[in-house]
């Protein structure tokens, strides 16, 4: 599966609404550690079909960062059945976010 980049028009659909728990990437083009984990997200989106990847650039959507009370990124997002269940910020290996998704779906 691939990424989906959202935004406040298809939020609701694409996160809110989805049946699957849902990673989000809050992210920003001039981050570098956003940056890094660019790729380490694209590769999870398409190792777990399972799970929704989107990612939020915070630059373009600072009403949905601040929705989500983001403070530092990048900063990964966990939702089932449309509630946190967990967040981190900072680069994070690709093994410790593929633990964290297997712990919470």
């Amino acid at each position: 599966m691939s990424v989906i980049h959202a935004n406040s028009k298809n939020f609701e659909k694409e996160v809110k609404e989805s049946d699957k728990m849902v990673v989000i990437d809050f992210w920003a083009p001039w981050c570098g550690p956003c940056q890094m984990m660019g790729p380490v997200f694209e590769e999870l989106s398409d190792e777990m079909a399972d799970v929704k990847f989107v990612k939020i650039n915070t630059d373009e959507e600072p009403e949905l960062a601040g929705q989500f009370r983001i403070q530092g990124i990048p900063c990964l997002y966990f939702m089932k059945n449309g509630e946190e269940v967990n967040r981190v910020v900072g680069f994070r290996p690709k093994e410790e976010i593929a633990k964290i998704i297997e712990e919470f779906k």
